[in-house]
């Protein structure tokens, strides 16, 4: 066999098996486009496999199966554990998140059966090397197929330029979008990394859509909110302060960042409300937690949790969508932006006073501020950023909680309560700021899991699978963590001036859906409802619970947070928005499926499943997705530019 036969089938079944693996819906376009793409790959390392003497050139063609099925099968991981591939953009921080070796196992032996499938064209390769023939290339012929492959390019660019129609058309997706799993659905997994690298090594600029909502939109919203008052309309205060944008906007040529501050000027700002203040000066416990969903809240198994949950404000349609696990879930919650890979290496690199973060904007208000995460200290490089959230006194394994509590793997989320609570509880006000680590993965009984070992007998009679009972186990330890909490505020006399807020940083994706079906209460789907979780705000003085039904999500928390404490700020500087605020609630997902008050639109298909008794206009879902492209171009924007320190 030749060995441009040999390049071929293999190129073409491992693009075909990971498309299959990681791709929700493919069509006969995208498939083309692969196709296209593919050739040109073919087309190189057919040339680099014929021109040197048969050795060397079968040593090319291994080695070149080699890198690629070991290429393909890290995306195959990372994709399946995160939910977004892997960019080269943000290499640091995908060895932080691959550090877990246990997670890396348990990944490789849950994708094992696809994992071999997508190593046999490089098995039966290396078994009949010996029948593959090398070809020696005359320059001529070598020639005659770089204008082949030239040629290929000009269909390419040809194709792009006549898909530029939709949402995620070929050429949006080359020349104005950032967005890597629709670049693989589309143009294959070669091509995107392609793309990838590029973009990495040249950079690239997303455009924004700046949309002038009404015919007022060049007045500002002081002078909108007059004349309202002029015509006795209802008062309506908003969250904004008093920035100069226009001054701004004309001091400066730089074309992207007068977008941002256009998009700032003309965005609509959300309205202060009845619950503006409703904890004003109290104190604030906010609690990231490992692996936290709604799952886990039990009457029996987790009490305290069920409590927190079903009182205070209840928040029935929340949603802790992955993005990068446990750092994706800190920067949305502690920012109100939203972290793509590249946003999060920005974040870790360039630092940026983020002054509306929660630890600054409480800090502003006189509140000591402290931070403690009761694993590695710098994991994710929190010695840094922790500075950026405004948490100046900040502690964990590694600069000083390790003298406090036994710091092998998993530490108790219960120790850490124990030994931090009297740092803080006889400063005044304070906000804390707790990450825990008692519910990570992998979830199992004496496999490295020693949370999950320790309540094992308090979840063996459960009808699930043991993966299901270890992860239901270890939220006992969190449960356990926040009884204390509350049992040592009471102690010191601050319980009724304090609130505790808890988030997951997200779902428990190490486990099966199938799984996680068995102990929801209705059934998931992989990519919108397994996020689906609670938001606990929760103060002991709140008679009735209040419930909430509008959608949110991770990215407004924040401003929610902010809102209730009465804590000055500008709305349109956060791209997330109170919930509690007049503004359509809506929760955004790392391929940018997106839910609503009015509905579900999955990305990858482009269906929208609208609720019950809901009307919508003809441009909802394209306005909708608009606003969604924004939202993550913004969030780049607002780290990129450091737009904090430049317009405040």
């Amino acid at each position: 066999m030749k060995v441009i036969y040999v390049i071929t089938l293999f190129i073409i079944y491992i693009e075909t098996i990971f498309k299959i693996l990681v791709v929700d819906e493919i069509n006969i376009t995208d498939v083309l486009y692969t196709l296209l793409f593919s050739i040109q790959a073919i087309i190189i390392i057919n040339i680099l496999c014929n021109i040197f003497k048969e050795k060397i050139s079968k040593a090319i063609l291994i080695i070149t199966e080699i890198i690629l099925s070991i290429y393909y099968i890290i995306q195959l991981i990372f994709y399946n554990l995160f939910s977004i591939p892997f960019s080269f953009s943000t290499i640091g921080l995908a060895q932080g998140a691959f550090s877990f070796k246990s997670m890396i196992i348990d990944a490789i032996i849950d994708n094992i059966l696809p994992i071999i499938i997508m190593l046999i064209p490089l098995i039966l390769t290396i078994i009949f090397i010996k029948k593959i023939k090398i070809e020696k290339y005359t320059k001529k012929k070598i020639l005659i197929t770089l204008l082949i492959f030239i040629l290929l390019i000009a269909v390419e660019n040809l194709a792009i330029r006549l898909d530029n129609k939709g949402e995620y058309s070929a050429y949006r997706l080359i020349y104005e979008i950032d967005a890597q799993d629709k670049n693989i659905k589309k143009f294959g997994l070669l091509k995107s990394t392609i793309i990838d690298i590029k973009r990495t090594i040249f950079g690239f600029q997303e455009k924004i859509n700046i949309i002038q909502n009404d015919e007022n939109t060049n007045k500002t919203n002081e002078e909108k909110n007059n004349e309202l008052e002029e015509e006795n309309a209802e008062e309506i205060k908003y969250n904004v302060e008093n920035i100069e944008l226009d001054n701004l906007i004309n001091q400066t040529n730089d074309e992207n960042l007068k977008d941002v501050l256009e998009y700032i000027k003309y965005a609509s700002p959300s309205n202060q409300n009845e619950y503006t203040g409703y904890f004003k000066d109290k104190n604030l416990i906010f609690i990231l937690a490992e692996g936290f969903n709604e799952i886990a809240v039990n009457k029996e198994l987790t009490p305290t949790l069920y409590k927190l949950v079903n009182n205070g404000f209840v928040f029935k349609n929340f949603y802790s969508p992955v993005f990068l696990s446990t750092t994706g879930g800190e920067f949305q919650a502690t920012t109100g932006l939203i972290p793509t890979q590249n946003i999060l290496s920005m974040w870790k690199s360039k630092m940026p006073n983020i002054k509306y973060a929660l630890g600054n904007s409480f800090g502003k208000e006189g509140y000591v501020s402290n931070a403690y995460h009761n694993w590695t200290y710098d994991y994710y490089s929190r010695n840094k950023t922790m500075k950026t959230l405004g948490f100046n006194s900040y502690m964990g394994i590694g600069n000083g909680l390790e003298k406090l509590i036994d710091s092998k793997w998993i530490p108790r989320d219960v120790d850490m309560i124990n030994a931090t609570v009297p740092f803080y509880a006889s400063l005044g006000k304070f906000v804390t700021y707790y990450v825990t680590v008692s519910g990570h993965a992998p979830y199992n009984f004496g496999g490295g899991n020693s949370t999950a070992t320790r309540y094992k007998e308090m979840t063996k009679n459960l009808p699930y699978s043991t993966e299901m009972k270890a992860y239901l186990a270890t939220q006992i330890e969190l449960d356990k963590a926040l009884e204390l909490l509350i049992q040592k505020l009471e102690e010191k006399g601050i319980l009724d001036d304090t609130v505790i807020a808890l988030v997951g940083d997200h779902y428990p994706y190490t486990l099966d859906i199938d799984d996680i079906n068995t102990v929801s209460n209705y059934k998931k789907d992989e990519i919108v409802e397994v996020n689906k979780s609670n938001f606990i705000i929760w103060n002991n003085q709140m008679e009735e619970p209040i419930y909430i039904d509008k959608i949110g999500s991770q990215i407004d928390v924040l401003p929610t947070l902010l809102n209730l404490f009465g804590i000055t700020y500008d709305s349109r500087l956060i791209i997330g928005q109170d919930i509690l605020s007049n503004k359509e609630g809506i929760a955004i997902f790392s391929n940018r499926s997106w839910v609503t008050d009015s509905g579900t639109y999955f990305a990858a298909t482009g269906e929208f499943y609208k609720k019950d008794g809901i009307n919508i206009d003809d441009n909802y879902i394209k306005r909708i997705n608009n606003e969604v492209a924004n939202k993550f171009i913004m969030s780049n924007y607002f780290i990129k530019y450091n737009i904090y320190d430049y317009v405040l």
